[in-house]
């Protein structure tokens, strides 16, 4: 389905008369809810007013208040006197969520915490490994090829590791020694 200019137009003027988005596919046929939706969206027309009736309604005179009978002053409630806070314990500090940085295309990364707590022979392993690599494109993959990613998606360098992948794991030996820690070592990267 293509949205023509006839689609289109029926399309603005039943949401302009304040049809649903699932009227308007039903009515238009060959799209979905969403797809009208998507398209409202596109236009520009998904601000239109609430009601049914394209025309505004005048506003309504408010009745005056009734008048109230005169309350009684309630008594105060008893409270206690306010306790000084708890000072906050080395233990306890506030979570602050890590925000997350986005980098545009073409840039390089920041450093990775992660590469610093990688065992040496690990790296070693890994860096020898990517001598031997087959160096391949994100087409070429397969399941049974590494899928470690290695430099910058966003130039021509980037490449897939390639070699053979260990049984039920997206990497090859090297690279799941890399990827999958151990959770005792992850435990106390935490503290």
């Amino acid at each position: 389905m293509s949205w023509t200019d006839e689609r289109v137009e029926l399309l603005k003027k039943m949401w302009g008369e304040g049809q649903s988005a699932s009227q308007i596919a039903k009515e238009l046929g060959g799209v979905t809810r969403n797809a009208v939706i998507g398209k409202v969206h596109r236009l520009g027309l998904s601000n239109r007013a609430t009601g049914a009736s394209p025309a505004k309604a005048e506003p309504k005179e408010k009745p005056a208040p009734a008048p109230k009978a005169e309350a009684k002053p309630k008594p105060a409630p008893k409270t206690e006197p306010a306790r000084p806070a708890a000072a906050p314990t080395a233990e306890a500090k506030p979570v602050v969520p890590a925000r997350r940085q986005i980098i545009p295309a073409g840039q390089p990364l920041p450093p990775q915490p992660s590469a610093n707590e990688i065992s040496p022979e690990a790296l070693a392993k890994v860096n020898e490994i990517e001598k031997k690599a087959k160096k391949l494109t994100l087409m070429e993959l397969t399941e049974k090829t590494c899928k470690w990613p290695v430099g910058d998606p966003a130039t021509e360098d980037f490449w897939f590791c390639g070699l053979p992948t260990e049984a039920g794991k997206p990497y090859c030996e090297a690279h799941v020694g890399v990827a999958f820690q151990p959770m005792s070592s992850r435990r106390d990267r935490r503290r």
